[in-house]
């Protein structure tokens, strides 16, 4: 399907653009945004009465930089061109999206239409192994053994509003062990399992402090815990070196012992397969503590924590609602847009991404496949995706059209579809059932904001 549109374009002026052609036409349908204060307390995701549009399956339309965006989002125009003096030579404007074509997800190779959820899970297992064999890589296996070790516990923590747990995660696989740690805040005053949030952290420790001697908004535990949910995190470079070289020294190794990163399969997976993997064993010792309800546990993270997150959902359906904050390339944001962090640029980080990715450098008209294919990896479970306004690189709005393009397997299950043309504007989320999107002021970042917005989200999911 080229970019498809799910029933009319409203609250915009369409411009079609064909070769000597240009047809303008006005249709306007109304549909509703949320709206809210991200700094109260309140949900601000109650009493959404908003319209939506019906979603015709291989509906075609031109591509999106063929339209004038009139409604929601757009980027300020020194912000393009702070990018524009910065990285020339990359794309930063609408006006210059080429041309692309996205494949269906719900079509086979053999043309087949996928229409029912049944059908759908066999059609997700083939979706799932071309991004293991073209993008991601095949994650490591499931150890021989794993244990979980308790290093301490405090049940005063945060002046007596949460326990504290540190857990060492142990696995044990052809004579060799690995271990990382698992820092886990649950609130005290709720007296039934805690939903929980569990970041992938790819900044420093300081971040996620368990003795909370440094406070950062990046993980606002004591938020989090207050609104009566607990709160988990990882570090990533635990897992996976951050490191082109040193990445295997991690689960890697576990698995594949001393290996050079030349010598491993063009399908093998870097390191946000081996973070993701790390989420999963997290997510093991979650099903074995009474205080956590695992039926409601969300996994995020932050641009390559946010890449690793929502491999992490996809491979691992018992993550309940998978958030992406701030991915861009290679995580949320379509490639064939060229928008921003190319696939080019973004596998200068030749340690992220399977081998076998690095051959769509300057290719992305070659892809099979695209980022809303593996967001609908996740349905029908919840998908939340943040963008920030001055953050280009990461493309948000091709993060918001990857989403919307996912709504076809949403259908599946009868959820609303999100509309590519209604992207919201800043600091007013739209939320479309399971689905869930923001962008909000300021740049690159993962901020109390977006947690409060997060929070809200799930308070609609599950309470």
């Amino acid at each position: 399907m080229t970019n498809k549109l799910y029933g009319l374009v409203r609250n915009r002026l369409v411009i079609k653009c064909w070769p000597g052609i240009i047809i303008s036409a006005f249709i306007v349908l109304y549909g509703g945004n949320l709206n809210g204060n991200p700094f109260g307390d309140r949900n601000f995701f109650q009493n959404n009465n908003g319209a939506v549009l019906s979603s015709e399956p291989g509906q075609m339309s031109v591509t999106d930089n063929c339209y004038a965006w009139e409604s929601g989002w757009t980027a300020n125009p020194e912000v393009i061109s702070n990018r524009e003096e910065g990285r020339p030579r990359l794309i930063w404007r609408e006006s210059e999206v080429p041309y692309y074509e996205l494949p269906d997800p719900l079509k086979a190779s053999s043309g087949t239409a996928v229409t029912s959820k049944e059908q759908w899970k066999e059609r997700r297992t083939v979706i799932l192994d071309m991004f293991r064999e073209n993008m991601y890589g095949h994650r490591p296996g499931y150890p021989e053994e794993i244990t979980f070790k308790l290093i301490s516990e405090n049940s005063l923590a945060m002046e007596g509003e949460a326990t504290l747990k540190i857990v060492e995660i142990i696995s044990s696989h052809k004579g060799r062990d690995h271990r990382f740690e698992l820092i886990l805040f649950l609130p005290n005053k709720l007296e039934k399992p805690a939903p929980l949030f569990l970041l992938m952290n790819n900044r420093s420790p300081d971040n996620t402090d368990p003795m909370r001697q440094e406070l950062s908004g990046f993980w606002p535990a004591e938020e989090v815990i207050q609104r009566g949910y607990g709160i988990a995190a990882i570090q990533n470079s635990e897992l996976a070196p951050d490191d082109t070289v040193k990445f295997v020294e991690g689960v890697i190794k576990l698995f594949e012992g001393d290996v050079a990163p030349e010598d491993r399969a063009p399908n093998a997976g870097g390191a946000l397969a081996a973070w993701g993997w790390g989420a999963s064993r997290a997510m093991d010792y979650f099903e074995t503590d009474d205080k956590v309800d695992c039926s409601k546990v969300a996994v995020l993270g932050h641009s390559r924590g946010g890449k690793a997150s929502l491999w992490a959902g996809a491979e691992d359906e018992r993550f309940a609602l998978v958030i992406s904050n701030n991915s861009g390339s290679g995580g949320a944001a379509l490639s064939k847009r060229c928008f921003g962090e190319t696939i080019e640029a973004v596998n200068r980080f030749t340690h992220w991404f399977a081998p076998n990715f690095r051959k769509y450098n300057d290719r992305e008209e070659k892809l099979h496949f695209d980022q809303h294919m593996l967001l609908s990896l996740i349905a029908p479970r919840a998908l939340y995706v943040a963008s920030a306004d001055e953050d280009l690189w990461a493309d948000p709005r091709g993060e918001f059209l990857s989403l919307a393009h996912a709504s076809p397997v949403y259908e599946l299950w009868k959820y609303a579809p999100i509309d590519p043309d209604n992207m919201p504007p800043l600091d007013k989320p739209l939320v479309k059932d399971q689905r869930g999107y923001h962008i909000r002021p300021g740049g690159h970042n993962l901020t109390p904001v977006d947690w409060h917005y997060f929070m809200d989200f799930a308070d609609q999911l599950w309470r």
